[in-house]
């Protein structure tokens, strides 16, 4: 029974999804690694997810903008928040850097870092405080200097697969990196009760539901 319960939520694959900003202090850097899990119930009835966390860009002092730059784990579907496409950004990265589809069962031999382009990049916020929900503010990836301020511009996003290491014991070092965790530390409000992840998509004109907690971090 363990060892059927490790073959069925293992990591299908692993990837860092890091966020680059040019800034006028230099480049600014945040990245975090996202963890894969295909449905492989016997019964059908679950689906593709995703584990880890929105990835963060501290971008230090910027003249009373938003300090900060957070790649969601959430992508625009016209009116609504689509939050499944996040679990194909590396499979579509790499198959578009390659040229040809890339399937679940070859996506943990690529190699190389490639670049998130296009529809592929997912939905970017700012918060003005990141202290309070309602200051967040939707980023466009191509415009950024006007939520972020004069000078500040999206560099670029990548992806890298990682090894899964030794689930459910990759604690580090020779295990395997875990996902990464700590937004909480840096959204405090994430970690209160009540519907504050809800208040930052509705600040940030976005549309949210019941799956709103589901974009900044899933379990």
């Amino acid at each position: 029974m363990v060892g059927d319960q490790i073959r069925i939520n293992r990591p299908g694959h692993k990837f860092r999804l890091t966020v680059e900003v040019t800034t006028p202090d230099g480049i600014k850097t945040g990245s975090g690694i996202l963890a894969v899990v295909p449905d492989r119930n016997y019964n059908r009835g679950g689906r593709t997810t995703t584990r880890g966390e929105a990835v963060f860009v501290d971008l230090g002092q910027n003249r009373g903008k938003g300090g900060n730059l957070v790649a969601l784990l959430a992508h625009r579907q016209d009116a609504k928040l689509d939050f499944d496409d996040i679990n194909y950004v590396a499979l579509r990265a790499y198959g578009a850097a390659r040229g040809n589809r890339v399937s679940f069962n070859d996506i943990q031999r690529q190699t190389g870092v490639v670049p998130v382009q296009a529809d592929l990049i997912p939905v970017l916020v700012s918060l003005g405080d990141p202290n309070d929900p309602k200051t967040a503010r939707l980023v466009a990836a191509d415009h950024a200097e006007a939520v972020l301020g004069e000078g500040y511009a999206l560099r670029g996003l990548t992806v890298e697969i990682v090894p899964n290491g030794f689930w459910p014991i990759d604690f580090g070092g020779v295990l395997g990196n875990p996902v990464t965790r700590g937004i909480e530390a840096k959204l405090p409000w994430l970690a209160a009760p009540g519907d504050a992840a809800a208040t930052a998509l509705e600040a940030a004109g976005l549309p949210a539901g019941g799956e709103a907690r589901e974009a900044f971090a899933r379990k």
